[in-house]
């Protein structure tokens, strides 16, 4: 009978569960007395408005379908997704769609049954064309909240400016509930345990397992300041026979962290690029980052900024480029049109130029009582990162110039990064020859102890191999993995530098403090390391590691 059938489904289709059958029951009575109350209203167009609504569920249905195909290129239905994330079975998949169908087809033939005898065949078909809309409606919505925005099985994404499923849908005209009992025929899975991560590969709900990349790499926001130990190049076909293998092994050898290459000046251009290809991916892949330096006689300003910015931005082959630039300001007895205005229009243009994030060092001559009164040292720092003074001492002694110099421009609030004589200073009223072993040791301990967080030697080509030697034993600039007791105040102060540059600020004090503890846990975190705290093996490598330094960002 009709009556039986609208009251009681579950005795008609045992498999059904209980709740099942309640709601496929609750469902059909609703349709049916909204149905009735429809038909007494407006008698005559009945079947008209029947038809109507029949036709804007099939709207309905249609956009959903052409909404999902777009997500995911074809029609899916709630009870596989469910079962799929929660077994990640294909047959728990197979099983939930026959559910479905097994379900769908029952309603629609208990309340068709109900309302052809009421209405006629008419009002019946489209009655259970209605209701076939509101269930394929609800399985489109809630399916659309499953697979989300990507497309990708396994991720819920629901957009912020829809209304959750539940507040959108009726109860009561939801297909399966999360929080029903499970289908007799596919038993509900256990809840899935937490994805493991330490393979770095983590398994999505779908079965399909989603690489997450955990490789450690250096941050790259900001560039690295020429920290440790480096050397000056200038002509390159006399540095090792211009054999960059050579060059590049030798710097390994002696420790150096970073070269400085002569990439133009107002005179000769840009005219670096031949080299920096060959230079560029060899250094790097030894660890050993490369800064340009150019010098800028300040005649043509534009023209100074413009060959600067050609250097930074020159990209090899291979993708690689410069680590950071130097630029040599000399005073008016080398050429250099020397005026502030001029050295201050230098540093902003350059600085506008390349951006915020971009490491700029300022080479200026030694700050000697002489130089003070005639060099405008704030002027010409002001838009650079750190301070490169050239602290030859020529006649005099290696350790009090270095200490002056240091003292003297760490009072500008920027690192300062010595260079140191490695060449011939007779012909500028020194002593003859390059400095001895001992002076190069001396040199590197003062700057250490004064403050200096890294230095380098001019040049190359100058430098004898007892000055090679004397470098590679210096422990001075020498980065190495410690706990905070082990580590010298020296490596501290340059750690918390390179951290301060990378923009992790914290006082370059020498003393480890817990501020210096966060901003090493900081970059750990954005490095991908293991978050230790301490200056470990892991975290040394990165700090050192060579990468393009962004350019324009702000």
């Amino acid at each position: 009978m009709p009556s039986a059938r609208r009251t009681s489904p579950g005795a008609a289709f045992p498999p059904i569960t209980r709740r099942r059958s309640e709601l496929a029951g609750e469902l059909t009575a609703t349709a049916a007395t909204r149905l009735l109350s429809l038909r007494r209203a407006v008698r005559a167009r009945r079947v008209w408005l029947l038809a109507t609504m029949a036709r804007l569920g099939v709207l309905l249905i249609g956009s959903r379908i052409a909404a999902l195909r777009a997500a995911r290129g074809s029609w899916i239905r709630v009870r596989p997704l469910v079962d799929r994330a929660a077994t990640g079975s294909a047959h728990a998949a197979a099983a939930g769609l026959r559910w479905s169908r097994a379900v769908g087809s029952h309603r629609f033939r208990t309340l068709r049954g109900a309302l052809v005898p009421a209405f006629g065949p008419q009002a019946g078909a489209a009655a259970a064309l209605l209701v076939a809309t509101l269930v394929l409606t609800t399985s489109g919505l809630a399916a659309a909240s499953v697979q989300g925005s990507s497309g990708r099985p396994g991720r819920v994404a629901v957009a912020a400016t829809e209304a959750p499923l539940a507040t959108r849908i009726p109860a009561n005209l939801l297909v399966d509930p999360p929080t029903s009992v499970a289908s007799p025929r596919v038993p509900a899975a256990p809840a899935a345990p937490p994805p493991d991560t330490s393979s770095g590969v983590v398994t999505a709900a779908s079965s399909s397992p989603v690489q997450v990349d955990l490789t450690p790499v250096p941050p790259s926001e900001r560039g690295a300041l020429p920290l440790g130990k480096g050397m000056w190049l200038w002509l390159p076909d006399r540095v090792e026979g211009g054999d960059v293998d050579a060059l590049v092994a030798r710097s390994r050898q002696v420790g150096l962290t970073h070269l400085y290459v002569r990439t133009g000046s107002s005179r000769g251009g840009f005219y670096a690029a031949p080299y920096l290809d060959e230079l560029l991916p060899k250094a790097h892949a030894a660890g050993i980052r490369i800064y340009g330096w150019d010098f800028p006689y300040l005649e043509d300003v534009g023209g100074d900024i413009g060959r600067a910015v050609a250097a930074i931005s020159h990209t090899t082959p291979t993708g690689h480029r410069i680590d950071g630039f130097a630029a040599d300001i000399e005073t008016p007895s080398e050429g250099t049109n020397l005026t502030v205005e001029g050295v201050a229009s230098y540093g902003a243009g350059l600085r506008s130029a390349v951006g915020d994030a971009y490491p700029l060092i300022a080479v200026v001559p030694r700050p000697s009582a002489f130089m003070l009164q005639r060099f405008p040292y704030t002027e010409a720092t002001a838009a650079f990162d750190a301070i490169a003074p050239m602290t030859y001492w020529l006649n005099r002694q290696p350790d009090t110039d270095v200490i002056n110099d240091v003292t003297i421009l760490s009072q500008l609030g920027k690192p300062v990064i010595p260079i140191g004589q490695a060449y011939d200073g007779a012909p500028e009223g020194g002593r003859p020859g390059p400095p001895p072993p001992e002076e190069i040791t001396r040199f590197l301990a003062a700057a250490e102890a004064s403050g200096a967080v890294g230095a380098s030697f001019w040049s190359w080509q100058h430098a004898s191999p007892a000055i090679f030697d004397a470098i590679a034993a210096a422990p001075e600039f020498r980065w190495s993995a410690g706990s905070p007791e082990q580590l010298r105040p020296g490596q501290v102060r340059a750690l918390q530098a390179q951290l301060s540059a990378l923009g992790h600020p914290v006082a370059t004090s020498g003393a480890w403090d817990p501020t210096t503890t966060d901003a090493v846990l900081a970059y750990q975190r954005r490095a991908r390391l293991t978050p230790t705290g301490v200056l470990d093996e892991a975290t040394v490598r990165l700090l050192l590691a060579p990468f393009a330094p962004p350019v324009g960002a702000r």
